[in-house]
């Protein structure tokens, strides 16, 4: 599970990077700064879960007896979809609706880091434990 959460973040990472230098280079001199603005806040919240994703990956490698890291790596992955992705789309599109759904994600991540912290606190995960 490590290795397709840590893929997946790695992938969400060129993604990122690459969402933010369309928006610095090209997006910028097509809308204006308001949409900028939506767009840069999708591009940060993308980056900041991206390393939620990858720490999240990290921990799934070194506790591999427990076999629920998929739920925060889920609901992260959602977050990045729903919240980043429709602040991309309204930046980029305008489209006022779009704004509805960007909750939603903000939902996913605010799930991705209760289970987390539920994950960590978890009889599976003691301090007392030598990671692997």
């Amino acid at each position: 599970m490590a290795r397709y959460i840590l893929t997946f973040a790695s992938l969400n990472g060129f993604l990122v990077v690459a969402l933010g230098a369309f928006g610095a280079h090209a997006l910028e001199t097509i809308v204006d700064e308001k949409a900028m603005g939506v767009f840069d806040t999708g591009v940060q919240y993308h980056l900041f879960h991206t390393l939620a994703l990858f720490g999240n990956g990290l921990l799934a490698g070194q506790y591999p007896a427990q076999k629920l890291f998929w739920i925060p790596a889920s609901m992260f992955a959602a977050g990045i979809v729903l919240f980043a992705g429709s602040l991309y789309l309204l930046g980029v599109t305008g489209l006022s609706w779009l704004g509805a759904i960007t909750p939603i994600g903000g939902l996913g991540f605010l799930g991705g880091w209760a289970s987390l912290a539920w994950l960590s606190l978890s009889s599976n995960i003691r301090q007392d434990e030598s990671p692997q």
